[in-house]
């Protein structure tokens, strides 16, 4: 009686190796299915609407974010010939908005009346509530992935990280108890880089938006800056949905003599057809209410090694 009870105490945490290390596996497998089960659904965008139905402005926010959606509209006022810049690089109301504008549309000219410049548009509180309408509408519609429903992406990556840390204490456990954990080790540490993936990348859009784009760019080839376009046979839509896919590339392409004397940075064009230079999705800035001057700126248990 006394020789298994020795055997017993020898164990980590009372419980052997080998069925430690299955138990953890298959506990650690099911999560990771319910993890990513969860995460796929959430992701996937089921009632996106169709790309041909999204606007440029819908597009360039989710392209660039907030300040692409702005320069999308910009880039269609110009177009219309209802916004100008003045002397000292303030932007100017130069006619009446056209029928159909967008809130944004109507939030930029009312800004440009105002003598705002275009760094301080996006600052404005009337562009600030136009961005966040056109955010709030692009969630509603499966497009961007709310705040909400990324903190619930990241707990389940959490859940992932509790297991990590159980597998941590028992590593160490084992290793005071002196009992193989390289088994252990190899599945700890992988798990740990699974984690840190899945609470890292947490994208902004869902795959609805994603199919969306790529089918834009697809039939959008000839708006890209490389393609020489000619914006004016494309008209106001045209120029605001190229700004949309390539960035501000194409409104230095469109008007370069606006786009320098309102100071608008110029995003670079890469070799996929995106750009480098724009912001990212998702966030709301709180803006001041005027315009001022400043900028804003797996395997067996074997002789070796278990699970401690």
């Amino acid at each position: 009686m006394i020789e298994p009870a020795a055997d017993f105490d020898f164990d980590t945490w009372g419980v052997p190796s080998r069925t430690f290390l299955i138990i953890y596996l298959l506990a650690t497998v099911v999560l990771i299915v319910g993890v990513l089960i969860f995460r796929r659904r959430t992701l996937t965008g089921r009632s996106a609407p169709p790309a041909d139905q999204l606007g440029p402005q819908q597009v360039a926010y989710l392209t660039g974010g907030e300040d692409r959606a702005v320069w999308s509209s910009v880039s269609s006022l110009r177009s219309q010939g209802v916004l100008g810049v003045g002397p000292g690089g303030e932007l100017t109301a130069d006619g009446p908005l056209s029928t159909g504008a967008t809130p944004l549309d109507q939030a930029v000219h009312y800004a440009a009346s105002q003598r705002c410049s275009a760094r301080q548009l996006r600052r404005t509180e009337w562009v600030t509530r136009a961005l966040d309408q056109l955010r709030d509408g692009l969630s509603r519609h499966d497009l961007l992935v709310t705040p909400e429903r990324r903190a619930a992406l990241r707990l389940g990556a959490l859940l992932l990280a509790a297991m990590v840390a159980l597998g941590v204490a028992r590593i160490v456990a084992g290793i005071a108890n002196d009992r193989p954990v390289w088994y252990l080790v190899f599945i700890v540490g992988a798990l740990a880089v699974l984690t840190t993936v899945l609470f890292v990348r947490v994208p902004r859009r869902t795959r609805a938006a994603d199919a969306a784009l790529r089918s834009l760019r697809q039939r959008n080839r000839h708006l890209a800056p490389a393609s020489n376009p000619a914006y004016a046979v494309y008209g106001a839509t045209g120029a605001a949905m190229a700004v949309a896919l390539y960035g501000t590339a194409s409104l230095w392409a469109l008007d370069p003599t606006f786009a320098q004397q309102a100071e608008i940075q110029r995003e670079a064009v890469t070799g996929g057809g995106g750009t480098v230079g724009g912001s990212c999705g998702g966030g709301s800035t709180a803006g001041a209410s005027g315009c001022g001057s400043g900028d804003g700126g797996g395997g067996g248990c074997g002789g070796g090694g278990c699970g401690g």
